[in-house]
């Protein structure tokens, strides 16, 4: 979800953070939330998730509960550097501003103590005086002057320089400004920085000069001594604040430094701002709930590319190894706890080298091996169901847009009353109208979908032929086995899911409300039996758990249902070649509101910034004044010469990137980081075949009469900078490679015991002709060869001691280059 990667394979450009923060079946739920204090105690309660104070995802609303449970997953790639990952829990408000109830921070060091495991975390409260993120960079000295008669004063010199990621106040950068104070049991000396506009990196580059303290006597060998209960007890603090011009200043964060570690030299760091101490307040803090969550938090560095040699080769081969089971691929997904850890990268790999087809299909062939009875085929959640999964998230998202994305906007955005359930029905509710309106949307979704297999990618065809064949090659006496294979992915796991979750497949920008939820709940309900196939026989309406659901599909007991998912079926498992449909009418990618600056129109002299809904389609960018409105500017995607970031030092706005597509550049600023990095990444991949792409770029703004940048005076100056997404190429997905396999090299190293035990289990299995005594050792472990697992299990070890040795390398060499103090390695707290 980040965006396009650099092309240099250096260690320090190759950084990576990703996070996948699982609300799902076991976590993401609050409990015990404090109640309201009148009689209505319950709260409508929603979650967000922010880097620092930023935030990038929030969940649905979940009404009139103390212990909602939010159910829902967000995976990310973090584009910048971060201090805390962050949870807060609001109570929405219809008329004043959300309250927030609480908050989880986990600091960016802690999130390893956590990752894929379960959590229970108190909330914590929420107010300005904790709320700090950023850091600072000073330089201090004790110099010793000596006065007209003589003696000697101690004089501090306070050079605070700069700071970095201040955070957003109310959504926008902030107005810093530093007071520099030097505190002492009897003495408060306070002096204070200009107000900087606009910024969440100021640059203040002032000087303050303190008088310290006189000795009692002056020789020349007392230089720089002190009165030592004097100097101990000195501190120089720096407090950081949002200037509020008509409003109270909002405090940032501070730091202290005590004036006795000061010697001789010029003292200069960088500072993480700390949260201002409690004072007399006491540490007890009023129960405020709880919060669960899943956080799994990821940070690789990415080798040169001639690193992973060995190991993707041993990959790549995992299709043609027999048993697919003694294959390097399938070992992974054996010693990964959590198979969707191995399941991603080694998917991305796959794709990347064109062997994903072959590998499903040796993985299915062996889940079918130990599938008994017909309607469970595929029904597991094994690897290769897994790994269809996530292929089909990757290759089918441009699919589900072309064929479910008009029809969903139209149930959204036009909502009809649609529920049948009797319990729920409400006082005046007319049960029959609501079966009319449910059944408008099923036969129009159904029929979307039916007709849209020339869409269908070609890879995904491809995979279904096969499994449609092992299927039938398994059940040859079943005639149905062959349709039921396909559906049991195509409309259960792929097709019905979308339709319930919309928003996870950037189908819709945001959370359906409660009564549209309950409405694609019920269609997808129904396009699951439609599509799983013989479930229209009445002994299938028995599988319904619920009566009403069972009388609502006696509607769809025709024969034409039957044949269009057969016919359907038929084709998107077929291997005929077919041209791509998405491209006579636009496809929508993308939509979502942000700001702009105006392209020529002024106000008072200066051009400003416009709130406007951005839609991007295969063929354009478009911005409307409001969502759903005639656009007012379009771009031609064939117009487009690159998209990059642009510095925040432009317009002093965070989160801004740049379409160039002719003379003058559109600036855009996104809401946060992963959005603008969404953005970046869907504008490039769309337009990374036009011809007149760009080599280079201006990183900033032309602005009175010169580009910030590289301060060339004609606007029309060639850029200074080498574009990052480097030459066009007709790619549809963008796969780092190098970085998948070193995802999967760092999994190989978390589980290298389990690898050891593995190899120990194919040895005592060799030795003893099959398992003895020892079965627990290995039981959870599929070997169907011994010899040829244990052949590969030897190689993989051997492959990741050896990439052990520069990974080690490197770590060394980062921790010894990143000096503490220096802006990479800040001081935390209080320096001693």
């Amino acid at each position: 979800m980040g965006p396009p990667f650099p092309s240099s394979k250096s260690f320090s450009s190759r950084c990576v953070s990703r996070c996948c923060v699982v609300e799902g079946v076991r976590s993401g739920e609050a409990k015990n939330l404090v109640p309201y204090s009148g009689p209505n105690k319950m709260r409508d309660c929603f979650c967000t998730i922010n880097l620092d104070q930023e935030e990038v995802f929030r969940t649905q609303v979940v009404e009139k509960s103390l212990s909602p449970f939010f159910g829902e997953e967000f995976y990310f790639e973090i584009p910048r550097t971060f201090q805390c990952l962050s949870f807060y829990i609001y109570d929405k408000s219809v008329l004043q501003r959300d309250l927030r109830i609480g908050k989880v921070a986990i600091k960016k060091e802690d999130l390893c103590k956590y990752t894929s495991k379960e959590t229970w975390f108190l909330l914590q409260p929420v107010d300005s005086n904790s709320e700090v993120q950023g850091k600072v960079h000073l330089e201090l000295k004790l110099n010793e002057l000596i006065t007209d008669n003589g003696s000697v004063c101690q004089q501090l010199v306070v050079h605070i320089k700069e700071c970095h990621g201040l955070p957003l106040v109310n959504g926008q950068n902030c107005d810093p400004y530093a007071t520099v104070s030097l505190m002492g049991p009897s003495r408060n000396d306070q002096k204070k920085t200009k107000v900087k506009k606009k910024t969440s990196n100021p640059q203040f580059n002032e000087t303050f000069y303190f008088e310290v303290t006189r000795s009692s006597s002056y020789t020349k060998k007392s230089q720089f001594q002190v009165e030592e209960e004097d100097i101990e007890k000195l501190e120089v603090r720096i407090d950081l604040w949002n200037n509020g011009n008509l409003v109270q200043d909002v405090f940032l964060g501070e730091i202290k430094v005590p004036v006795k570690v000061l010697g001789n030299d010029s003292f200069q760091a960088w500072y993480l701002l700390q949260p201002r101490e409690n004072g007399n307040k006491s540490s007890k803090t009023d129960d405020l709930g709880s919060l669960r969550l899943n956080v799994c938090y990821t940070e690789d560095y990415v080798l040169p590319s001639e690193y992973y040699a060995s190991l993707r080769n041993l990959l790549l081969k995992s299709p043609d190894v027999q048993p697919v089971s003694a294959s390097a691929a399938y070992i992974l997904g054996e010693v990964c706890r959590d198979k969707y850890d191995a399941v991603l990268p080694l998917v991305r790999l796959l794709l990347h080298h064109q062997k994903i087809v072959p590998f499903v299909t040796a993985v299915a062939e062996l889940d079918l091996k130990d599938t008994q009875e017909v309607n469970t085929i595929f029904r597991g959640n094994t690897l290769a169901t897994r790994c269809l999964d996530e292929m089909m998230k990757i290759v089918g998202k441009h699919y589900l847009k072309v064929t479910l994305k008009p029809v969903l906007d139209e149930i959204c955005e036009s909502p009809k009353p649609c529920e049948i359930d009797p319990i729920k029905l409400k006082e005046g509710d007319n049960v029959e109208v609501h079966k009319e309106n449910l059944r408008y949307y099923v036969d129009k979704v159904f029929s979307t979908i039916v007709q849209s297999s020339i869409s269908c990618p070609t890879l995904m065809c491809d995979v279904f032929y096969s499994l449609r064949h092992l299927a039938a090659k398994r059940f040859p006496n079943d005639p149905h086995v062959q349709y039921s294979a396909v559906s049991s992915f195509v409309f259960l796991r792929f097709f019905a899911v979308a339709v319930v979750s919309p928003h996870t497949f950037h189908l819709r920008p945001h959370h359906p409300d409660a009564q549209t939820s309950r409405t694609l709940t019920l269609i997808s309900k129904t396009i699951q039996t439609l599509g799983s196939w013989g479930s229209l026989s009445k002994s299938k309406l028995s599988s319904f758990k619920e009566t009403f659901m069972c009388e609502f599909f006696k509607m769809f007991q025709e024969e034409k249902f039957t044949e269009a998912v057969q016919k359907f079926l038929d084709e998107v498992s077929s291997t005929e070649s077919k041209e791509p449909s998405g491209m006579s009418e636009p496809v929508h990618l993308k939509e979502g509101e942000m700001y702009k600056r105006a392209q020529g129109r002024t106000r008072i002299g200066k051009k400003n910034f416009k709130k406007r809904w951005f839609c991007l389609t295969s063929r354009e960018l478009t911005y409307h004044k409001q969502r759903d409105k005639e656009p007012i500017y379009n771009i031609p995607i064939k117009n487009i010469l690159t998209v990059e970031k642009l510095e925040e030092s432009a317009f002093n706005r965070k989160n801004m990137f740049q379409v160039i597509y002719g003379e003058k550049p559109l600036y855009i600023q996104a809401n946060n980081c992963v959005e603008a990095s969404e953005w970046i990444e869907a504008l490039c991949r769309v337009s990374r075949c036009n011809q007149k792409r760009l080599s280079v770029y201006h990183p900033s703004a032309f602005l009175n009469g010169n580009w910030l940048c590289c301060k060339a005076t004609t606007e029309n100056t060639k850029g200074c900078t080498p574009c990052t997404a480097g030459v066009p190429a007709d790619i549809q997905i963008e796969i780092d490679g190098d970085r998948e396999t070193e995802r999967i090299y760092s999994l190989f190293a978390i589980n290298m015991p389990k690898l050891q035990k593995m190899e120990e289990a194919c040895g005592s299995i060799a030795v003893y002709q099959g398992p003895q005594k020892e079965l627990d050792d290995y039981s959870n472990f599929t070997i169907e060869d011994s010899v040829a697992t244990f052949q590969t299990l030897q190689q993989i070890i051997a492959i990741v001691e050896k990439l052990n040795e520069p990974h080690e390398k490197y770590r060394k060499k980062r921790s010894s280059s990143a000096k503490y103090g220096s802006e990479e390695n800040p001081i935390v707290g209080k320096v001693s």
